[in-house]
């Protein structure tokens, strides 16, 4: 009997890891909603004065620095600069979009 109760508590405790993930994934969602909704300011400013969609040096800045804070915390620099990148292409993406519609 032992292996019921054992495996009862596994999953209970699956359970309740798989719930503190689903937090932090709502967590990071919203996070990223709030990240959009200052990008797409920054995308009406750029567009308003005719500046480029894309910032490569901005970019490479925030390489930098993300990898760094992905090596304090343990977590895989590539990942994180992959991760960014992804974001960037889209910020870019919307920022291209609002200079369109602005007609710039």
């Amino acid at each position: 009997m032992p292996e019921n109760s054992d495996a009862a508590a596994a999953i209970q405790q699956l359970h309740s890891i798989r719930q503190s993930i689903d937090n932090i994934d709502a967590a990071v969602i919203h996070m990223l909603a709030e990240r959009f909704k200052f990008t797409q300011q920054v995308g009406a400013l750029k567009a308003e004065h005719g500046f480029p969609a894309a910032d490569p040096e901005r970019e490479k800045e925030q390489i930098r620095r993300l990898r760094a804070l992905a090596e304090e915390s343990h977590l895989d620099p590539a990942f994180a600069e992959k991760f960014l990148t992804f974001i960037v292409a889209e910020v870019i993406h919307h920022h291209e979009r609002i200079a369109g519609e602005n007609g710039k």
